[in-house]
């Protein structure tokens, strides 16, 4: 497939990583995305997961994206959305669809961007929340910086999705400075 999809794939893995490691008391401790715990924001991202899926295989994810995807195992909720999202991905031509998403139609390309960003960020976010960076792939999020820093973002910048950009700390990791860059507020180290 193309370098996309293998990082969407690579994304996928680390953030299973994290998930793995976390336990039902840190389910509610608070993320670095504004208002959420890590319970709020895994749910996000394996609805996200569901409805990204459904909409490659032009199937019905079945519930909205804040739907409860977790139910009472988050664990094995996050690993079926992973393994739907991951098909989803690979199917042929899937970069040659259109995809719909909640504010409009996107060419495959940019939804899998869109998609990889998610992914990624929300993997950092529960890897930060839960004392799990060292799982995170800091080449992933460099790159993933460079294409975000090298395009017209500013259209991405509105409530709901990501806020103004911050400075990240001189020396900061990848992470960091990306998660920086989407306007997330960092616990101090």
């Amino acid at each position: 497939m193309t370098g996309v999809i293998d990082q969407i794939d690579r994304a996928l893995d680390m953030t299973a990583a994290v998930v793995k490691g976390i336990t039902d008391d840190g389910l509610a401790v608070p993320t670095p995305c504004p208002g959420w715990d890590v319970r709020t924001e895994l749910n996000h991202l394996v609805g996200g997961m569901r409805i990204f899926a459904a909409e490659l295989t032009r199937t019905d994810a079945g519930a909205d994206h804040e739907t409860d995807w977790l139910g009472g195992d988050p664990h094995a909720a996050f690993a079926t959305a992973a393994d739907l999202d991951r098909a989803a991905w690979h199917r042929p031509h899937v970069l040659g669809m259109t995809v719909h998403l909640g504010f409009g139609a996107v060419p495959g390309p940019m939804a899998a961007l869109i998609h990889l960003t998610e992914v990624l960020v929300h993997g950092a976010d529960l890897a930060i929340a839960t004392s799990q960076e060292a799982l995170l792939d800091e080449h992933a999020c460099a790159s993933l910086l460079t294409v975000m820093v090298g395009m017209d973002f500013d259209t991405f910048r509105r409530p709901g999705m990501f806020g103004p950009a911050l400075s990240a700390p001189a020396g900061a990791p990848a992470h960091h400075q990306l998660l920086a860059f989407l306007g997330r507020t960092l616990p101090p180290h």
